[in-house]
């Protein structure tokens, strides 16, 4: 039986990736937010010294690899539903995913140059 995979219609694996996504981001949000109240944004130096621990670098990581990640199944899940040319939805996939590897990788370089 050949399964023809049409749309957006992925199941399970992305409304899940969706949602854990959203949960960390949250949580990286919160966590930023609480340290802004702390007095971590105080300063340039509160802040370079903030973002120097470990922790909180990794967790931005973790941060960035989601947005990139819920961005790309979202953006994936419009082209598929709207652009009806197989050409073009391959060219703006493309493209999409090259963005977002390229603003991971960006952001990535700026976190550990702190």
């Amino acid at each position: 039986m050949n399964r023809l995979v049409v749309g957006a219609h992925y199941g399970l694996k992305d409304w899940l990736a969706q949602r854990i996504t959203a949960i960390v981001m949250a949580v990286y949000t919160l966590i930023i937010f609480a340290a802004t109240l702390g007095g971590a944004t105080a300063s340039r130096e509160a802040w370079h010294a903030f973002m120097a621990h470990g922790f909180i670098r990794f967790i931005t990581f973790l941060f960035i690899v989601s947005l990139c990640y819920h961005a790309w199944v979202g953006i994936r899940d419009i082209w598929m539903d709207y652009i009806k040319p197989a050409a073009i939805r391959v060219t703006l996939h493309v493209l999409t995913l090259l963005a977002l590897v390229g603003y991971a990788g960006w952001a990535t370089q700026i976190i550990w140059r702190l």
